[in-house]
């Protein structure tokens, strides 16, 4: 699972770049192959839930080979009394099957306020006993620190009040 937070932590910088503008997410499916090569397919359908449940059946079922997976998503999510916006991010690592993480980037959408990211949720751990969450973090921490534009706006955008 360290490879695949690693991976995923390198494209939600990339989606939070996008997203910093104003702009909306693309659904994105993320993957890396067996040599270490980094791909990235956008989704772009006229219906994003189209888009994202074709995702999800990419995601389950590693038609693209690869060892590592993240399927990165915009939708909103309740903390406390309200809801957010946030980037979902759905991790496989696929030499693990059954290992499912996924976690949300709160942020707070230019327009309404200042430009804001806010500290990560997870959101699901089913059958990663194996895997010590701690490290897996720090695996995403540093994917997000490799995205050289993505980890400036998240840095200089960062809110860890909620």
């Amino acid at each position: 699972m360290i490879t695949a937070s690693q991976l995923a932590g390198f494209f939600a910088a990339h989606a939070i770049w996008c997203v910093s503008d104003g702009d909306t997410l693309i659904p994105m499916l993320a993957y890396s192959t067996e040599d270490g090569e980094r791909n990235m397919n956008r989704l772009a359908f006229d219906d994003m839930g189209e888009a994202v449940q074709v995702g999800k059946q990419r995601l389950a079922s590693n038609d693209m080979n690869a060892e590592d997976a993240a399927l990165l998503c915009d939708a909103r999510i309740p903390i406390g009394e309200q809801k957010v916006d946030a980037i979902i991010i759905e991790l496989r690592a696929y030499f693990s099957p059954g290992s499912e993480m996924m976690i949300a980037i709160p942020y707070t959408p230019a327009g309404q306020k200042e430009f804001r990211v806010h500290r990560p949720k997870l959101l699901q751990w089913d059958q990663c006993d194996d895997f010590d969450l701690d490290a897996v973090m720090e695996a995403f921490f540093e994917g997000v620190s490799g995205h050289e534009k993505g980890s400036a706006i998240w840095n200089q955008a960062l809110d860890e009040s909620i």
